[in-house]
C-alpha cells in the first residue's frame, strides 16, 4: 500500500475517487486507494462504444434484455445506466461497508435533457437503489428543489457543475434548511469542477485572443476551488463535502492534496500518470493565490469573476452560464449518441 493515492490518503484528508470507470479499471482504481466513484451521463456511451471485447458482451447483455420489455430508447439508456452503475456500487461497498458510510459512495446523473426538480427527483428515486448510489443532480434553481425534496428522504446527493462559488453556498444553505432537526442527514457533496471551469476562459482567452499571462490562467480553477472550501468552511457548512472534479490537468489533483475533500478522474491518462509517474506528495492547497492573479483574472475575464465574486452572478444564471452550459453540452452530445446505438441496436435485435 505504498502507491500515490495510498500516501496521499495517509499523510492528509484528501481522498481519490475514480470518473467513468470500466469494471477492469473500477478494480484497478479500487487496488490503488479509490474510495468512491462518480459516474455522468456520458458513461452509457463510453460503455456502448468500447473495443473491450469482454466490456462490449457485458453492456450489450445489460442491453439486450432492456431492449426487449423496454419500447422507448431514452427510457432503455436511462435503465442500462442504472444497472451498470449498480454494478460498480456493488465492487465499492465494502468500502463503504467497513467505513460506516462515510466511502464508497457511486454517483449518478440522469437524462442531461430533462433537468427540471420534477425530473430529477424521480431520477434520483429510479437511480438510488442501493445504498451507496448517489444522486448527482446539476446546481440550477430546479437542482437546488430538488435537493430540498431528496435529502430529507435520505438520499446521497452529489451536488454537480458547481463552477461559481456562490452555487457552492447556495447548496450548502439548500441542505442545511432541508435536514434541520434530522438525526442522521444523508452525505451530500457539492462537486466545484475546477478542470471545465479552466477549459472554458482558455477557450474564451484563444477565441477573444485575450492579453493575460499564462500563470494566472493556470490558476484560475484551483483559485475559485480555494475560495469555495475557505468560505463554506468559514461559513459552517463543513457537514457537506467538497469534491474537485473535471480534471484537465494532472494539477487538478496535485494542487488540491491537503484539502478535506475528494477528487475525482479518469482512470487512464490521470489516474495512471499520478501512479505511474513518481508523483511526490505534497500538501498544496493551502497555499494562497496571489492578489495579483486573482486581480488580474477578475479584470480580464467576467466569467471568472462570476465564478469568484459572490455578487457577479445569481441563481437564474446558474443554468447558462458559460462553462456550466459547456459541461452539460458534453452530457447532451453522449446521450444523444447513445440514444442512437441503442435505436440500433434495437433494429438489429428485432430483425
Amino acid at each position: 500500500m505504498n502507491g500515490y493515492f495510498h500516501r496521499v490518503q495517509a499523510a492528509t484528508a484528501t481522498r481519490f475517487w475514480i470518473n467513468n470507470v470500466t469494471r477492469e479499471e473500477t478494480r484497478l482504481a479500487i487496488e490503488a486507494g479509490a474510495r468512491g466513484c462518480t459516474q455522468n451521463p456520458s458513461f452509457p456511451f463510453k460503455m456502448l462504444t468500447t473495443q473491450d471485447p469482454n466490456e462490449r458482451e457485458y453492456v450489450y447483455g445489460l442491453l439486450d434484455p432492456i431492449i426487449v420489455r423496454q419500447p422507448d430508447d431514452n427510457a432503455a439508456q436511462m435503465e442500462l445506466q442504472r444497472e451498470l452503475v449498480k454494478n460498480i456500487a456493488r465492487a465499492f461497498m465494502p468500502i463503504y461497508e467497513s467505513s460506516g458510510g462515510r466511502d464508497g459512495y457511486v454517483s449518478i446523473q440522469g437524462d442531461p435533457f430533462r433537468e427540471d426538480a420534477e425530473t430529477i427527483i424521480k431520477s434520483a428515486e429510479f437511480n438510488c437503489v442501493a445504498p451507496n448510489i448517489m444522486a448527482k443532480i446539476p446546481v440550477t434553481p430546479d437542482g437546488l428543489e430538488a435537493i430540498k425534496a431528496l435529502a430529507p428522504k435520505g438520499i446521497p446527493i452529489n451536488a454537480t457543475e458547481v463552477m461559481s462559488v456562490r452555487q457552492a453556498l447556495d447548496v450548502c444553505e439548500a441542505y442545511a434548511g432541508a435536514t434541520a432537526g434530522m438525526k442522521a442527514p444523508p452525505v451530500i457533496y457539492y462537486s466545484h469542477i475546477s478542470g471545465i471551469l479552466d477549459e472554458y476562459l482558455q477557450n474564451n482567452v484563444k477565441e477573444q485572443n485575450i492579453d493575460i499571462s499564462k500563470d494566472a490562467l493556470w490558476h484560475a480553477g484551483i483559485a475559485a476551488a480555494k475560495k469555495t472550501h475557505r468560505l463554506t468552511r468559514e461559513r459552517g457548512y463543513g457537514a457537506v463535502g467538497f469534491i474537485g472534479g473535471g480534471a484537465r490537468g494532472l494539477h487538478h489533483f496535485t494542487e488540491m492534496v491537503g484539502a478535506d475533500a475528494v477528487v475525482t478522474i479518469n482512470w487512464k491518462g490521470t489516474a495512471e500518470e499520478l501512479i505511474n509517474g513518481g508523483t511526490i506528495v505534497t500538501q498544496r492547497f493551502f497555499m494562497p493565490t496571489p492578489e495579483s492573479v486573482i486581480d488580474e483574472l477578475c479584470e480580464k475575464l467576467p466569467d471568472f469573476r462570476k465564478a469568484y465574486m459572490l455578487d457577479a452572478i445569481s441563481p437564474n444564471e446558474y443554468e447558462h452560464f458559460g462553462p456550466v452550459a459547456l459541461f452539460r453540452t458534453m452530457f447532451e452530445d453522449a446521450w444523444r449518441d447513445a440514444n442512437t446505438l441503442i435505436a440500433e441496436r434495437r433494429a438489429q435485435v428485432s430483425a
